[in-house]
């Protein structure tokens, strides 16, 4: 007896629905093919919103909206009164987009603090490791001129505070690894922008001060171990400086 094949039935699955995208999310898209292929260049203004209608066959509305997404991605930067111009992309860009959410996340979660303290330990031990590895004598000249900057302030906590970020910003930058100067460059942003209280510096300045002359004199004479080890001890005393601000 001869059987008869049933078709099996088909199976909808969400996977089945065709989804209408947006006019605006696909301009996005041509947008930034335009900037990867270099198309437009750093530096370059993006075509007209109406050069762009005419180039895409879309109207303003989703020009505008696709702009305004590339704006707050980083890729593009908006003037009032002027063209958008395209952004240098680099590690920086995409992680200043961060900002907001690290706020958050840290805000949000009391012990996410602790995690990012240790994160920057690890991060500046390697990172003062390679510097004083590298160092030459024009790297020196610039952090004992961010140390006397920063001597010179001793009272006044916001520019105390900004040559402390510059000095770990410098070290950063000696180790010639641009990913590490915008990695270091961030947490330090949101270490001290967000939850640093400026009361726990008074008092302290003179200890601070006296830890980067003696991690200077270590990097001068190329000892890796012994800058390595100051740094530790740096981190660990001013960790009680952050806190959750309420």
């Amino acid at each position: 007896m001869k059987q008869t094949m049933i078709p099996p039935a088909h199976n909808k699955t969400h996977s089945d629905k065709i989804i209408r995208r947006k006019l605006s999310d696909q301009v996005v898209e041509k947008l930034r093919g335009m900037i990867l292929s270099h198309e437009v260049e750093p530096g370059d203004y993006m075509p007209s919103e109406r050069a762009l209608m005419e180039k895409f066959g879309v109207g303003r509305p989703a020009v505008r909206e696709a702009l305004q997404s590339l704006h707050n991605s980083g890729l593009i930067s908006i003037n009032h009164g002027e063209r958008s111009r395209v952004n240098e992309i680099d590690a920086g860009t995409v992680l200043s987009q961060s900002d907001d959410i690290a706020r958050l996340v840290l805000s949000a979660v009391p012990a996410n603090l602790e995690h990012l303290k240790h994160a920057r330990q690890m991060f500046e031990l390697g990172m003062i490791r390679v510097a004083a590895a590298n160092a030459t004598a024009e790297d020196v000249a610039d952090l004992r001129a961010i140390h006397a900057k920063q001597q010179e302030n001793v009272g006044n906590a916001t520019a105390f505070i900004e040559a402390d970020m510059n000095f770990h910003t410098r070290l950063a930058e000696m180790t010639g690894n641009p990913i590490i100067v915008s990695v270091s460059r961030a947490m330090l942003g949101w270490l001290f922008e967000y939850h640093v209280s400026l009361l726990h510096w008074s008092g302290k300045e003179d200890v601070t001060l006296s830890e980067h002359a003696e991690m200077i004199d270590l990097i001068e004479k190329r000892d890796v171990e012994g800058a390595v080890a100051t740094m530790s001890r740096h981190l660990a005393r001013s960790a009680g400086v952050f806190e959750v601000k309420s």
